[in-house]
């Protein structure tokens, strides 16, 4: 997979996550709490992407992520692997 189709995977759990997020002016560089995300919207968007991409990473490799492009090279790295 590819890192643009990883991204619109993201984006689109984002903005059903999210209220009032437009994926068209999404900053990758922001943090998901930056756009009022609670803790149980990360979640819904990092397991909903997960699952569509089919892949699996740890929780504890998780919590050191800091933006949403974060989450996406890690999702990018782990489906080179599977």
């Amino acid at each position: 997979m590819d890192r643009e189709y990883i991204t619109s995977i993201v984006k689109k759990h984002i903005v059903n996550a999210i209220a009032g997020i437009d994926e068209s002016n999404m900053d990758l560089q922001m943090s998901m709490t930056d756009y009022g995300a609670s803790s149980l919207d990360i979640i819904s968007v990092v397991s909903g992407a997960m699952r569509e991409l089919k892949i699996k990473i740890p929780r504890t490799e998780l919590k050191n992520i800091k933006n949403i492009n974060g989450l996406i090279d890690m999702f990018v790295t782990s489906s080179a692997v599977e």
